[in-house]
């Protein structure tokens, strides 16, 4: 039997199979001189030269090939006297499995030539099939696979916290309703009808829930959508995105940084070493089309790896802010106040400019703009909460140490106006064996944007979902 290969495991053990007789299939990504196919499918950004020979079915088959096509091929590994690939594949075989019209083709994204990235949007059924997003869902692939790898390796527990959810855990923005009644305009809606016999939505977080299983698991993560109603159209937001969100029992603010420090050095390592051919590629588009400079992805990553993130308190900021504006002449859109919720015209300017690009851990925030589950500090004006800054895109994780004392929690319940009704088993953990604890989240879509380069979000996940836009 006739062994079938990966056009990556073919390439990468090419030398060990010369003269061996191999199976390939995949599409066709370019067709040359009526005898040179490209061959990709989808395992590598590289492709495999098929040689197709001379015989009377391969005429027949030259005839009918189009670029997009898809075919199986069977044939035998040769040395290749080209110098761009190390090994090419002399056709014996060759199975048509569906052809591509040539006039279908020229209106598609498939066309071999450069499209905008607005353009593979409108296409998102097809842009699996370009090298730039296929480069892009493989590094996302092994990004998500780290994350796993990570954690486990930590000894933590993976766990699957509820979309539907009856709380707002943030406390603010909007969220998407769910519902099975006939929602009919200037009607007086009975939610004790509805399928959950209460009014319902999807989840903003899995946090609350990860909270509670920290305190009998101690250490846990969860991985999977939240949904934001927010009307915001911007290249960094999404109305359905990915978060990661570990929590950890025993755990202080300081721990809690040097963990989420760690386990971003991690993943950011692991893609360098893993995905290095992908990257390399996406570099080389960078510099073409966004005329960046020469390994300008590459340095990007070995710069977060290089140097300690950057670690300052919230108060700290808003002075070197205040200085900064005074020394450099500098006009922030928005004025620089003590209490204020940073910008991200603030963020980018602390990261990239006064920090050069090093990544930067901002912590004690007040408690005025934070969520009402974060620690309260002595002073009773700030929390044990910690933002993560990264250069470009800005904040990519936010976490805080948790409050664990129950009279604290509701304290910050009662002021901040949240339901105790509906939180009820939140506050009850704070009265068995409660404990000091931590956790924080990443927005998973916004580390992929940073690690690919790509400047907008909807171009690092499969379907986008945003405001106006849930096609596909």
């Amino acid at each position: 039997m006739i062994k079938k290969y990966s056009v990556k495991k073919l390439l990468n053990q090419g030398k060990f199979l010369l003269n061996k007789k191999v199976l390939v299939e995949g599409w066709i990504r370019s067709f040359r001189s009526s005898i040179f196919i490209s061959l990709n499918d989808g395992s590598t950004i590289q492709n495999l030269q098929i040689v197709l020979s001379t015989n009377k079915l391969d005429n027949l088959i030259m005839k009918k090939i189009t670029i997009g096509s898809s075919i199986r091929v069977i044939g035998i590994v040769k040395k290749s006297i080209g110098k761009k690939q190390y090994i090419e594949l002399q056709s014996l075989d060759i199975t048509i499995y569906e052809l591509v019209n040539p006039e279908i083709l020229q209106k598609s994204i498939l066309q071999p030539k450069r499209h905008s990235f607005e353009k593979l949007r409108e296409q998102a059924h097809l842009r699996f099939q370009t090298n730039i997003f296929s480069c892009i869902m493989r590094i996302r692939h092994h990004i998500a696979f780290c994350i796993h790898k990570y954690f486990h390796e930590h000894g933590f527990f993976y766990l699957h916290t509820p979309i539907i959810t009856t709380s707002n855990c943030e406390g603010t923005g909007k969220m998407f309703q769910i519902t099975t009644m006939d929602l009919k305009k200037n009607q007086l809606i009975d939610y004790a009808k509805d399928f959950f016999k209460c009014k319902t939505y999807l989840s903003v977080s899995g946090q609350l829930e990860a909270e509670t299983a920290s305190l009998g698991l101690g250490k846990v993560y969860t991985f999977g959508p939240v949904f934001r109603a927010e009307n915001s159209n911007t290249s960094r937001h999404l109305s359905e995105f990915w978060m990661i969100e570990p929590e950890i029992a025993f755990y202080h603010l300081e721990e809690n940084i040097n963990l989420a420090e760690k386990f971003l050095k991690f993943v950011i390592r692991y893609i360098v070493e893993n995905s290095m051919e992908d990257l390399i590629f996406l570099n080389q588009c960078l510099e073409k089309w966004k005329k960046k400079k020469k390994n300008y992805l590459l340095e990007k990553l070995e710069l977060i790896l290089k140097f300690p993130f950057k670690k300052i308190s919230y108060t700290e900021t808003i002075k070197i802010l205040n200085q900064e504006e005074k020394k450099k002449n500098i006009k922030f859109s928005h004025p620089i106040i003590w209490g204020m919720d940073l910008k991200s015209e603030h963020e980018q300017y602390l990261v990239d400019k006064y920090f050069k690009k090093i990544p930067v851990i901002i912590f004690d925030y007040p408690c005025s703009i934070k969520a009402f589950y974060m620690r309260m500090n002595n002073d009773g004006k700030t929390v044990r909460a910690m933002d993560i800054l990264f250069p470009e895109i800005g904040e990519i994780i936010g976490g805080s140490q948790r409050e664990e004392r129950y009279d604290m929690l509701l304290q910050r319940m009662k002021e901040t106006n949240i339901d105790f009704n509906k939180l009820w088993w939140y506050l009850d953990t704070r009265r068995f064996g409660s404990v000091p604890h931590s956790g924080f989240g990443l927005g998973f879509d916004r580390l992929v944007q940073f690690i690919t380069g790509m400047n907008n979000i909807r171009d690092v996940i499969p379907f986008p979902r945003t405001p106006n836009n849930a096609e596909f």
